[in-house]
């Protein structure tokens, strides 16, 4: 058996630890091992929507996400890879009874700096033919949003950190963390026996982190919440639309590159919670006809539709669908998880915030306060959620 040595390692070779790395060399610091117990992205990234938006009622999540629109942006530039982003534009509609909110979020992410605004009816047409409006009574248009691949990005990443310096080992599952005689996390027992010892030791592995940390007396409150993904062929391809959050009919409708729509759920009031290694992998049978229905109502002529396929993949959700970012009560122990459905678009201040916090204490990144994401919030009874919250839709914006 073998002890390896390094300042940062990151369990989890998925996007956000990837980007973590990333991040991290960026900064400087190259003496990083990410350690990933299948093949790089191979969790829950790979089942990500894409959607890139910074509509949130949080301004950290609304300044992150905006942190995340440049660097998509600029990827080929940063990375030589565009990650499959496609400036497409987003668009959230509402009804009557979401108005307030929806002006609100509006104005406050207008203050962070974001392109977004309020438009009417006859721009919605004109955005999306064919979309049935009569029931939305407001929308909010932010033109450089749109779609990217998860997979894609954290691959960049990954490509990226190596270029660095960064050493990246697949196929290396962690059976334990390990601590010293003072509690002190102080790096990884893997499946084979072997030991990485580090200074810092960032969990970044989604709904698999509970079971991880629990090992050293920290619990962490995130389970995996199934999300249900429907592929609809129109019967002809779907023009170059804007993403559509539907909070008038709770769901949301993405134009994929085929031409094909992928329509998933904004109705998270009845969860459903799964083994995130031990479920099936299509969607139930009434949630294609939820699918059907909402679809039918919103896009009513389809020339010849019908559904293609089906996925299902987890949310790794906290009490209050939002990440914790940073230390954990273990000392040496830093937590980077439950990202609870947001963690593709905002993944780059991600990787940017823990870099930060983990070389300064603190981070750089503007109208973000590191504060907002902390572990013990759910302890103090002082949840993270939207200062506008939208009647029906939870706290997943």
């Amino acid at each position: 058996m073998t002890t390896t040595t390094t300042r940062f390692l990151i369990v989890g070779g998925g996007l956000e630890g990837l980007a973590i790395a990333w991040s991290l060399a960026d900064q400087g610091e190259t003496d990083v091992m990410v350690v990933e117990r299948d093949t790089l992205c191979s969790g829950m990234t790979g089942k990500s929507s894409g959607v890139v938006r910074c509509h949130y009622g949080n301004p950290s999540l609304v300044a992150m996400s905006w942190y995340g629109v440049d660097i998509f942006t600029r990827a080929t530039e940063l990375f030589g890879d565009d990650m499959a982003f496609q400036q497409c534009g987003y668009v959230v509609g509402v009804g009557e009874n979401n108005i307030a909110p929806l002006e609100a979020n509006v104005a406050m992410m207008q203050e962070i700096g974001v392109d977004v605004s309020l438009i009417g009816h006859d721009t919605m047409a004109e955005l999306w033919p064919g979309l049935h409006l009569d029931d939305f009574a407001a929308f909010a248009y932010e033109p450089l949003g749109g779609r990217g691949e998860a997979y894609m990005a954290g691959m960049a990443f990954a490509a990226a950190a190596r270029r660095l310096g960064v050493t990246i080992k697949q196929s290396t599952p962690v059976a334990e963390l390990l601590q010293g005689e003072d509690g002190r996390v102080i790096g990884a027992r893997l499946a084979s026996g072997d030991e990485i010892h580090a200074d810092t030791v960032i969990v970044a592995a989604g709904p698999w982190t509970p079971a991880l940390t629990a090992g050293v007396d920290v619990d962490v409150d995130v389970q995996a919440q199934r999300a249900q993904l429907i592929l609809v062929d129109q019967g002809a391809p779907t023009p170059v639309v804007p993403v559509l959050s539907d909070l008038a009919g709770l769901s949301y409708i993405c134009r994929e590159p085929n031409g094909e729509l992928l329509v998933g759920n904004s109705d998270h009031s009845a969860p459903q919670y799964i083994d995130p290694d031990n479920y099936i992998n299509r969607a139930d049978e009434s949630t294609v006809d939820k699918v059907v229905m909402k679809l039918g109502h919103r896009l009513p002529d389809m020339p010849d539709p019908r559904i293609t396929s089906s996925y299902v993949g987890a949310y790794d959700v906290t009490p209050d669908y939002n990440p914790i970012i940073g230390p954990s009560p273990v000392d040496g122990l830093f937590l980077a998880t439950g990202f609870s459905g947001h963690g593709f678009k905002i993944s780059p201040a991600v990787g940017k915030l823990v870099a930060d916090m983990v070389l300064t204490g603190t981070t750089t990144l503007k109208h973000v306060d590191p504060q907002d994401f902390r572990y013990s919030r759910f302890a103090e009874g002082d949840l993270l959620t939207s200062l506008h919250p939208y009647e029906g839709a939870g706290e997943m914006r």
